[in-house]
Parts: C-alpha cells; sequence; structure tokens
C-alpha cells in the first residue's frame, strides 16, 4: 500500500529536486583527455573500426583548418561572417559521422563544417560568408542536391525548422532523420522549446544537439539558467535527453549513432547535450573574450581539446602518426586555396541582381527598377 504521508513529503522536498538533478544526468565518457579507454563496453558499442576512426580524426582536422583559414581571411577583409569552431570538432564532426546523406542537417551559424563533410563546397561556405546568393544553393560540386539548409543566424530558429522536417519524414515513413545544432545560448529561446516540444508530440524523426561551450557571446552558461543542465530541458518536452562528454570524439559519436536509431525507430527525437569550450572568440566581428573570461580558464580548456585526446588514442593503435597528420592538414589547405580561388573569381552581385533575387515574380515596381540598374551596368 502506498505511504500518502511519505508520498507527500517527497513531493514537497523542494532541496531533494534540485540535488538529485546532479544524479540523474550522468555524463557519458569514453575517451579521457589522456587518450585512455574508459568505457571498452562502450567502445564494442560504439563498431568503430580503424577506418571509422581516422575517418573522424580527418574530419575534426578539416574543421580546424577551416578554422584556421577561414580567420585568417576574416582578418584579410575577405571573409565576411565568421563564428570560430576551435575546441568544438568532437561535438561537431563526430558527431555528424553518425548520420548520413539522407538525413538533413538543420544547422546554426557555427556549423559550417558539417554541411560541407555533407558536399557543401568550400567555395559556397565563403560566399555565404560573404552574403553572396550563391552560398545559399545547397549542392554539391556536381550540383546534386545537400539535404541542409542555409545556416541559422537566429538563434535557435533551426530547432523548429528541423521539427517540421522530422515530422514530414515519419509521415512519410523514411528511414532518415533530422540533426540540428544549437549552443548553450540557444536554450534560452522559444524556438528552442517550441522546436522540441512539437517533435517530441508527434515522436518526429529528429535529433536535437546542444552544444554546452560555456558562454552565449559573452554571457557564462551559469547565468543562463537555473537548470543544472541543459539536457534537463529535454525531458520537459518529453524526450530522452543525455549529457555527454563534447571533447570526446569517440562518445559523440556513439551517442549520435545510438540516438538516430532511437529516432528512425520510431519512437520520437533526442536531446544531446555536448560539454565543450569555444576556446576563441563568438565570432570575428569584434568579441573579445578576454572582457568576460581569463586567459587560465582558456589555456586550461585547451588542454582538453578534442584533437589531443583522438591524436593519443589512434597513435597508440598504430594507425596514426604526425607523419600522416601534416600529410593530411596539406592536403586540406591546397583545397582550401583552390575553393578560395573559384569564391574569389564568382562575379560580385549587382543591384539589379538583389532586386531579382527578392521575390519569384518581381512586381511591376521592381522590374522597372530591374530594367533601370540594368541599363546603369549596376
Amino acid at each position: 500500500m502506498v505511504d500518502i504521508v511519505d508520498t507527500n513529503k517527497k513531493a514537497l522536498d523542494f532541496d531533494n529536486q534540485i540535488a538529485a538533478q546532479d544524479d540523474t544526468f550522468p555524463m557519458l565518457s569514453v575517451l579521457a583527455a589522456d587518450g585512455a579507454i574508459v568505457d571498452e563496453t562502450a567502445v564494442k558499442r560504439a563498431e568503430l573500426d580503424d577506418d571509422d576512426l581516422i575517418n573522424i580524426m580527418k574530419r575534426m582536422l578539416l574543421s580546424r583548418q577551416l578554422d584556421i583559414r577561414s580567420t585568417k581571411l576574416a582578418k584579410q577583409g575577405r571573409f565576411g561572417f565568421f563564428a570560430p569552431t576551435a575546441g568544438q570538432e568532437a561535438s561537431q564532426m563526430a558527431s555528424s559521422y553518425a548520420f548520413n546523406d539522407d538525413d538533413w542537417l538543420m544547422p546554426g551559424y557555427r556549423d559550417i563544417p558539417q554541411i560541407i563533410v555533407k558536399g557543401w563546397p568550400i567555395w559556397k561556405a565563403i560566399l555565404w560568408s560573404r552574403g553572396h546568393v550563391l552560398g545559399n544553393v545547397f549542392t554539391t560540386a556536381d550540383d546534386k542536391p545537400v539535404n541542409s539548409w542555409m545556416p541559422q543566424i537566429i538563434i535557435g530558429a533551426q530547432y523548429v525548422e528541423a521539427a517540421g522536417i522530422a515530422l514530414g519524414l515519419k509521415k512519410r515513413q523514411k528511414d532518415a532523420v533530422v540533426y540540428a545544432y544549437t549552443g548553450d545560448g540557444g536554450t534560452s529561446q522559444g524556438d528552442f522549446y517550441e522546436g522540441i516540444n512539437f517533435a517530441g508530440a508527434y515522436q518526429a524523426n529528429a535529433v536535437f544537439f546542444v552544444q554546452n561551450n560555456g558562454y552565449a557571446i559573452s554571457t557564462p552558461r551559469r547565468l543562463q539558467t537555473a537548470a543544472k543542465h541543459l539536457a534537463a530541458k529535454g525531458w520537459a518536452a518529453g524526450i530522452p535527453s543525455l549529457v555527454v562528454d563534447g571533447n570526446d570524439p569517440i562518445a559523440m559519436y556513439l551517442a549520435a549513432k545510438e540516438a538516430r536509431t532511437w529516432a528512425t525507430s520510431g519512437k520520437g527525437p533526442v536531446l544531446i547535450e555536448a560539454i565543450t569550450d569555444r576556446l576563441e572568440p563568438h565570432s570575428t566581428a569584434g568579441d573579445d573574450p578576454l572582457r568576460y573570461r581569463t586567459q587560465d580558464d582558456i589555456d586550461a580548456w585547451w588542454q582538453k581539446e578534442p584533437l589531443i585526446r583522438m591524436r593519443k588514442y589512434i597513435t597508440t593503435k598504430g594507425i596514426w602518426d604526425q607523419e600522416k597528420e601534416d600529410a593530411y592538414i596539406a592536403e586540406v589547405n591546397t583545397l582550401i586555396d583552390e575553393q578560395i580561388k573559384i569564391a574569389d573569381n564568382v562575379p560580385k552581385q549587382k543591384i539589379s541582381d538583389f532586386v531579382k533575387n527578392t521575390l519569384e515574380v518581381p512586381s511591376y515596381a521592381m522590374s522597372e527598377q530591374i530594367k533601370r540598374f540594368e541599363s546603369e551596368g549596376k
């Protein structure tokens, strides 16, 4: 028989409810900071062979080089808006390795690398940063569709977009999911709640990632919300939610793989909170992280970044070495050089182009404007 008095006592024990949250969301961890495996069972469950491990490492190196080169281009005035990704290679590139070309990616503005590994050419990413219309054409180099939407500038809005597409995939009985990324700041937005609630209510095919990188621009995570874990917000929508070491590539892949399997089986979405760190400024648009955090804190996180632990792990396994890494980095930089040249040689947009691209069918007034601008060579 249920003890009503004891049940009521527990229901009113608010202190216990707060304390219990720490035990409710243990962090999934497979690869320690020194590259050692801490859970062999999880490694087997991930089912990653040597080629997979090398591919994930290459993805992360690609992301790091894109970050380095994009930052340099931005400082030269040759790049538009850019949000650095250093430190988030595991939460982005290892997690995205669990998805395939049929899955739809709904990215935020910091998620350019995930679109590129789906086949979107780097030169289009450069044009997107510059505001060129061709930067919003999501096709491969040979004009095949890339299942991705444009990087969302509105914080958290990609979650609403993801929910709608996820429901469409479910209704069409597709063996595919939508996977969407936002930052810790995104979980404070209304679109975040609307997206996970809608997807949860309809058990839609979606995997939601929260890259808890410590700061929403300059606001530290601790000041954004009283929630002890951002993953707890997924429970409010009735969906499975977990916390993962976001600097652990194997843990991130395993979480994404298991979440995709769950979502495609008709059980609904999953929310994954990745604990990582934004090692560089929020963007190249004048942000100075030393105004809101210390250099010692940044230096400490650099010692825990994902490339270090993955490099140690696969080097110990005997499938990676510095020579292979240097060769791949050189290959990536050659590719980036070629892509920059393509982007630089694309004709600049004219005023008439902007008017033409505003509506599918221009109004009478717009048609007149187009004619006038074109006659002036603008």
